[in-house]
């Protein structure tokens, strides 16, 4: 199997930062704005986007969700019990930006819109990744990327705060 690293821990940061600002610029500002991460990969990466942001304005809500329940191959997928939505705020009106580390066909995100559902009405929703690699199958795109990496069907793409690999 051939690994190759297309990001390291230093460009992931750079592009959580620069996310970070486009989220803030998009919105004109921050009022209303909460990040919530898509379980498991979106997790650290919505808190990392909320970390930065807090150092460049201030605070916003950062929660989770489990979209496993909701996915149209729910069969052919595991479910995770240690993958719990928590989200311990008012979706209602908000400018919700679902976080996820990787956009492949889309069916994770459309699950995690279904869940959001559960929690209430947002204002808007937003959608930031770390790494879009195309591939498609539903007509969902993001609002934020840290980095477009076209990949074949059978590359599997790993990201961390350590970097992006491909293998």
């Amino acid at each position: 199997m051939n690994i190759k690293q297309v990001l390291s821990a230093d460009d992931v940061r750079r592009a959580t930062t620069r996310m970070a600002h486009e989220i803030i610029e998009r919105n004109q500002g921050l009022d209303g704005v909460t990040l919530i991460g898509i379980q498991t990969g979106g997790v650290w990466l919505a808190r990392a986007l909320g970390d930065e942001i807090a150092r460049i304005d201030h605070e916003i809500p950062v929660g989770s969700i489990d979209a496993s329940l909701y996915r149209d191959d729910i069969g052919l997928r595991p479910v995770s019990p240690a993958s719990v939505s928590d989200i311990d705020f008012d979706v209602d009106g908000s400018a919700i930006v679902l976080v996820d580390d990787v956009l492949y066909t889309g069916r994770t995100v459309r699950a995690a819109l279904d869940a959001l559902g559960d929690y209430g009405r947002p204002r808007t929703v937003q959608l930031a990744v770390m790494i879009d690699r195309g591939h498609r199958e539903l007509p969902i795109r993001p609002d934020y990327v840290g980095k477009n990496l076209p990949t074949s069907a059978d590359e599997n793409v790993s990201v961390t705060s350590d970097g992006v690999v491909i293998s």
